[in-house]
């Protein structure tokens, strides 16, 4: 609680009247009020007696609140680190696995073995083209690959190869013939076209008889 005083000056010239009011009116700024009262003094030299009695309001004497001293910012949490995320390709490790389906096996070629040769030779070849009936009893047709013999049994095969140009052909026995010296095949016109023209009319070939 605020302590009052009261204190009296006596001032004996107009000038310090002057100063005295000066201190009253900075005590006013200040926040406190100065009641001033001027006496006359007694004697003839016109001494003014004043009283500055310093009333302090209630208000003033409360003290202030202390400035809000500005607050420390919080420190930046720190954020936890993110979780590891597994890839899908490490989570598949953990699927079963399944083996691979097995590689088809390679199919085995059959090999077909290789005719046996009977007989062999050399002769004169021609062809023919007309003809109704073989003598097996089948109907001739000049576009299979067929040929006539005097002795061989039916259904024998015979590789027929042109030694002029490499090329040769296998046929079928079915029917007799040649009867021309000098001549053991008559091939159709299939057949001999495959080996030569059939311009040629007749060439010398050379035979084996399959077995």
């Amino acid at each position: 609680m605020a302590a009052k005083h009261s204190r009296t000056r006596i001032f004996s010239s107009p000038a310090g009247i002057v100063a005295t009011a000066a201190v009253g009116v900075a005590l006013a700024v200040g926040g406190t009020v100065g009641a001033v009262q001027l006496t006359s003094g007694s004697g003839s030299s016109g001494q003014a007696t004043l009283d500055l009695t310093p009333t302090t309001a209630a208000s003033s004497l409360t003290p202030s609140s202390p400035a809000v001293s500005p607050t420390a910012s919080p420190s930046p949490s720190v954020s936890a680190s993110p979780s590891a995320i597994r890839s899908q390709q490490a989570a598949s490790r953990g699927k079963t696995r399944t083996a691979p389906p097995p590689k088809p096996k390679p199919t085995a070629k059959k090999t077909t073995a290789a005719p046996k040769v009977l007989e062999s030779g050399s002769c004169g070849a021609s062809f023919y083209s007309d003809g109704q009936l073989t003598a097996n009893g089948e109907s001739f047709n000049p576009s299979a690959l067929t040929a006539a013999h005097k002795t061989l049994p039916f259904n024998t095969k015979v590789r027929v190869t042109n030694p002029a140009n490499g090329k040769s052909v296998v046929v079928r026995i079915n029917d007799r013939g040649p009867f021309i010296d000098g001549r053991c095949l008559d091939l159709s016109r299939a057949a001999f076209a495959t080996i030569a023209s059939v311009d040629v009319g007749a060439l010398t070939v050379r035979y084996e008889v399959l077995g």
